[in-house]
């Protein structure tokens, strides 16, 4: 989106993905793809069409493994593994066996069959609501044009890798790999039309510590190489043709920032207690063993939240009870003393096995997913409860389920784990036999029957974006509703005390795992419901802690009275903005 401005001035907003302000001129890198023909074969052309593209794609492993390589040495195995998802295209054969099919049926050359049947995937991925499959179809488009390069001897036009002067990199789109080459050197910092925050690039330009800016829209078509710019990290902006004036005011943006990111530092290590005395546990949620590092180094204090579906994902087959097992002990391990919650597998709705073949449904998100699959595939979900079972002999492992609506569910998931238990005795495999189970509150129903549920519980966990969409009957990523999504509305407010006074009656914990956690304008509500953790993604825990400590447990108290009393969504947020920005201006300056 574009903005004319006085002087030749013009703005473009998007996505802020990775913090910072630079500076430059602009290198506008163009949709460069080769052209991909068909081509009709005969009966005798075939086979030898079919050595083509496996020598196409054994080449395209060795390139990939030499760019994950390097991404590892030079970033860190975390951003390495990004490429696993790549290497697992290769090796997809639903994907692959598709591809010489259409060779073989059609008569038609590799590089058409490839490209036809891996778009055709990609698309699919492309419409899911998830984020993070939306963004797999990223990488299998990096993937295949890697193998139309080779299947065509193509080069791209433009080598990241030898950039020589100073710029700001303009594009459509960068893929993983388009990322990897980059020289933070010379590359000051990127936008691209597309993308989110949860692409693999936006990960690795954090990981580079260049600003960057994703979901400009068509920029990339409107600017020209050799333009000078500004490009804003914090908020999302890309100036072109900036005045004095603007200079003027990003100097004072870039001054505010670094004297907040230096305030974040300084209280990374430093307890999260209130003004008056009040501890409160903040903790990280995370999708990989690997993430544990970052947990460690932006000062939570454990996992709240981890995310075990992801281990699931992009593979012919589901990992077994001891790939699990490392899995969970290596995280354990990194944490330890401190706690790792490990929520059993919430796949379904918009997150699928790719082996399985799961019914169309209507309204997926209502559907067979979470507990309700784990329970009616109960050899998967044996073989997780083993494995966490297993893990929890390191001493800091708990355990939940996910979308619990009814006591049926609860009883017979503690049955499963009393299962595991006995079988683990007889087997002499050691486990803690006070790990403690926990479950999260992500329906009104379960909110409704809290006190049930508290009762066989050692702990809530409440998933505020699906207790939102379940309770305001709100799909967030229908643009046309997506401002009834509100998580103070009335009703959410009263859901979460009534989760926090069925849990004190108990005396059990409760964390919140959702956005809400992570968001500061809402972290003194939550607490003044009388939460007692909060998790979130590790980079938002610094912007977290730094307001906890400036705040009133009174104050946030006052705030959930009034809030408890209102009958307005937009004043009960009015309110959380007012007491937030009163207490830790230097948070939301420049915003």
């Amino acid at each position: 989106m574009a903005e004319a401005s006085n002087k030749g001035q013009k703005i473009f907003r998007g996505i802020p993905v990775s913090t910072g302000v630079c500076r430059g001129k602009i290198l506008v890198l163009g949709r460069v793809r080769p052209a991909v023909s068909k081509g009709a074969l005969s009966d005798g052309q075939l086979t030898e069409e079919v050595n083509r593209l496996e020598k196409a794609l054994i080449q395209t492993r060795h390139q990939i493994l030499e760019v994950q390589r390097k991404v590892s040495e030079a970033m860190g195995a975390q951003e390495g593994s990004i490429f696993d998802a790549h290497l697992l295209v290769l090796e997809d054969r639903t994907l692959l066996d598709e591809v010489v099919r259409v060779i073989q049926c059609e008569k038609v050359n590799a590089e058409y069959a490839f490209h036809t049947v891996a778009e055709r995937y990609a698309t699919s991925l492309a419409a899911i609501a998830d984020d993070y499959l939306r963004e797999r179809a990223t990488d299998m488009r990096d993937v295949t044009a890697r193998v139309l390069n080779n299947l065509l001897g193509f080069e791209a036009e433009v080598d990241l890798r030898h950039i020589k002067e100073p710029c700001i990199i303009i594009s459509h789109d960068l893929t993983p790999s388009n990322t990897a080459q980059l020289d933070k050197r010379h590359v000051l910092g990127f936008a691209t039309d597309v993308g989110s925050k949860t692409s693999h690039t936006a990960i690795m330009a954090r990981s580079l510590r260049i600003p960057a800016v994703v979901g400009l829209g068509d920029a990339s078509s409107q600017l020209e190489t050799g333009q000078y710019a500004l490009l804003d990290g914090y908020n999302g902006v890309v100036v072109v043709n900036p005045t004095d004036q603007t200079f003027f005011e990003y100097g004072q943006i870039i001054s505010h920032q670094d004297s907040l990111q230096q305030k974040l530092r300084d209280i990374l290590l430093k307890p999260t207690v209130t003004l008056d005395g009040h501890r409160v546990l903040l903790s990280a949620n995370i999708e990989q063993a690997a993430d544990a590092v970052e947990v460690k180094a932006n000062g939570a204090e454990g996992v709240g939240l981890f995310r075990t579906e992801y281990l699931f994902l992009n593979r012919e087959h589901p990992p077994g009870e001891e790939q699990q097992f490392q899995a969970y002990c290596e995280a354990a391990k990194t944490l330890k003393p401190l706690p790792l919650v490990i929520r059993t597998l919430d796949l379904g709705g918009d997150k699928f096995l790719a082996h399985m073949h799961m019914p169309v449904e209507l309204n997926p998100f209502l559907g067979w997913r979470a507990i309700r699959f784990c329970l009616q595939e109960k050899d998967i979900f044996r073989q997780q409860l083993r494995a966490i079972l297993r893990a929890s002999v390191e001493g800091n492992v708990k355990m939940m389920y996910p979308m619990i609506s009814g006591l049926d569910e609860l009883n017979q998931a503690n049955a499963l784990v009393e299962e595991c238990k006995s079988e683990l005795r007889s087997q002499n495999q050691p486990f803690d036999e006070n790990m403690e189970i926990g479950a999260m509150i992500e329906t009104p129903s379960a909110a409704l029957i809290a006190n049930s549920l508290a009762k066989r519980l050692k702990f809530f966990s409440i998933g505020t974006n699906d207790l939102i969409q379940y309770s305001l009957a709100v799909d967030r990523m229908n643009e046309k509703i997506a401002h009834l999504y509100e998580p103070t509305h009335p009703a959410i407010i009263q859901l979460i005390k009534l989760t926090v006074e069925a849990a004190r009656q108990q005396k059990i914990w409760v964390s919140v795992c959702g956005e809400m956690a992570s968001d500061p304008v809402l972290v003194p509500l939550l607490l003044g419901l009388g939460v007692d953790e909060l998790s979130s993604a590790p980079a938002l825990v610094p912007p977290v802690k730094f307001l906890i400590r400036r705040l009133k447990l009174t104050e946030a108290q006052e705030l959930a009275r009034f809030a408890l009393n209102c009958e307005s969504a937009a004043e009960i947020l009015g309110r959380c903005q007012e007491l937030t920005r009163g207490i830790a201006p230097s948070l939301f300056e420049d915003r």
